[in-house]
């Protein structure tokens, strides 16, 4: 009699979970304004990005900027890859204290905070189609200079210090990616791996502040960008917490040819698909 009993009430309950993971399903589209496969992509995006941000210190926005600027325009995007920023940070932001130089890390932010407003108004005015080709030519060139070590040499100076920071901002407000220019910076200076990763940690979550400021004024910080990144939290969290786990100095090298070949790949195709129209 109970295996009878057991079989009979499996239906309902299947049906009752099939009908609640709908609901959630449907829950989610219309909040976030997204349906399953970009919600799908979203997902997976930003755990790759987040795993790329728990080793390499940087990466994370540029990758979702990469990945999803087709589906979400790219002025919708930047407040999200914010707040994501904002979530890793608070994550990783004791390695930043611990071994980054801070004199360098203060001077970038210094810079990008001024440059910030600058990129931002001009995502604002330009059309959706013009942003998308922006960010994505902005994060190719970015790309490709990292990938074969080219970094100008006045970079290194004193002057280039500011010079990269108000770069960094300005790059910050057209596709969300001033941690790669910041990354030059780096490169032209020869930093250690570790120095390098720890700078970049400080410099974005100093940037933090600034760059919520100017977001808010612009009003591009919404209530659909901060439900998005409420969404996507965990998933970047997880995904800088196993990019951390994997990181080893010995291999930062491998990490880092991965990272610029996978954006230099996803930059490539979205140019390609905007293109194409």
């Amino acid at each position: 009699m109970l295996p009878k009993l057991i079989v009979q009430l499996q239906p309902p309950v299947a049906v009752y979970l099939a009908l609640a993971g709908s609901n959630m399903l449907d829950y989610l589209q219309i909040t976030l304004m997204l349906s399953p496969l970009e919600l799908t992509v979203s997902t997976a995006v930003v755990f790759v990005a987040g795993m790329v941000r728990g080793f390499a210190g940087f990466g994370l926005s540029a990758l979702v900027m990469a990945g999803l600027a087709l589906i979400i325009p790219p002025v919708s995007l930047i407040p999200v890859c914010f707040l994501l920023e904002g979530t890793a940070s608070m994550i990783m932001i004791r390695g930043g204290f611990k071994n980054a130089d801070r004199k360098i890390a203060y001077g970038l932010a210094i810079g990008s905070a001024i440059g910030v407003p600058f990129g931002l108004l001009t995502t604002l005015n330009v059309s959706v189609d013009t942003s998308r080709l922006l960010a994505l030519s902005l994060i190719l060139v970015l790309a490709f200079l990292q990938l074969f070590n080219k970094s100008p040499a006045f970079l290194a100076t004193r002057p280039g210090l500011y010079i990269t920071g108000l770069i960094a901002g300005f790059a910050t407000g057209i596709a969300s990616v001033g941690g790669m220019v910041v990354a030059l910076y780096v490169l032209a200076q020869n930093a250690p791996a570790t120095r390098m990763r720890a700078s970049l940690v400080l410099f974005l979550f100093l940037g933090l502040f600034t760059s919520a400021i100017w977001l808010s004024l612009s009003g591009m910080l919404d209530a659909l960008a901060v439900k998005r990144a409420v969404f996507l939290a965990p998933v970047v969290i997880a995904g800088v917490l196993t990019g951390s786990y994997l990181f080893r100095p010995s291999l930062e090298g491998l990490y880092k040819r991965f990272c610029l070949v996978l954006l230099i790949g996803l930059a490539v195709t979205g140019l390609l698909r905007q293109l194409q129209g």
